[in-house]
Order: structure tokens, then C-alpha cells, then sequence
């Protein structure tokens, strides 16, 4: 990637992100944070993250609902989503998959895995680029083979 990765994080408790920023210290990356679902859905525009760590139970808009409206947004729907809640009931995991969520991480967060799951992120926001040009050639191709 030219610039650094973007990471969002929307948590609307301060404690929680503080956590995270400091977890994810070590990553070279940008951070921005949202505090509620309207705030995240404004800064999904201006900010670009590829990642977003979505709170779930968050104010004004829920986390299942900002990830839904991510998700059919074709400026958007590419950003990885991992959603991170207190919520573990088998019902909140189907409809976080539901709503689009690309992974869950469940509270308290463990630091290790969070940054393995980020890091996987980036990897495969970081590979999807160059695989898209390679297939569009590869289809351009084919269809001059026609």
C-alpha cells in the first residue's frame, strides 16, 4: 500500500478505545475514531479506513446497522469489518454475519489475537488491489480471445 493502512475504531467508551489504540500500538498505521453510528457512518467517508473495529451496542445507530449500511454501499462495502462486543450469544454471532461483518472479536479482547486479526486484515486489504487488476486483465484477455 502507498499510504499507511487506516484503521477505524468505533467505541463509544473511551476506556475501550484507549485499550485498543494502545494494542495496536505497534502497527505503523493511521487511526481515527468514531462514538457513535452516525459519527462512524460520516467518518467511513472522509477517513477511508480498511479496517473497522465496530462496537456493537453503540448510541444513535447500532453496529449491526452501520455495518449493513457499509456493506450495500459500493464506496464502502470493501472496508473489512471486524465487530467487537460483549455480545457471545450464538444469535449475535448469526446476525453480526447477517449484518456483513467480515469477523468478531469478543470483549474483553485479548491483545494477541486482536492484532493477528488486524494484521490478516491489512494483508488481505493490501492483496485485493493488485488481484482485481490481475483479473481484469486476465477477463480482458479472454474476451479478445473471443
Amino acid at each position: 500500500m502507498p499510504d499507511k493502512p487506516r484503521i477505524l475504531i468505533a467505541e463509544d467508551h473511551p476506556e475501550s478505545v484507549e485499550l485498543l489504540e494502545a494494542y495496536l500500538d505497534a502497527l505503523d498505521c493511521d487511526f481515527a475514531v468514531a462514538k457513535d453510528g452516525e459519527e462512524t457512518l460520516r467518518q467511513l467517508k472522509s477517513f477511508k479506513p480498511d479496517v473497522l473495529l465496530l462496537d456493537v451496542m453503540m448510541p444513535k445507530i447500532s453496529g449491526f446497522e452501520v455495518c449493513k449500511r457499509l456493506k450495500a454501499d459500493p464506496a464502502t462495502q470493501d472496508i473489512v469489518v471486524l465487530m467487537v462486543t460483549a455480545l457471545d450469544q450464538h444469535h449475535d454471532i448469526d446476525k453480526a454475519v447477517e449484518a456483513g461483518t467480515n469477523d468478531f472479536l469478543t470483549k474483553p479482547i485479548n491483545k494477541k489475537e486482536l492484532l493477528v486479526r488486524v494484521k490478516s486484515a491489512l494483508k488481505c486489504r493490501q492483496h485485493k488491489g493488485p488481484l482485481e487488476q490481475t483479473l481484469a486483465y486476465i477477463d480482458g484477455v479472454q474476451a479478445g480471445w473471443q
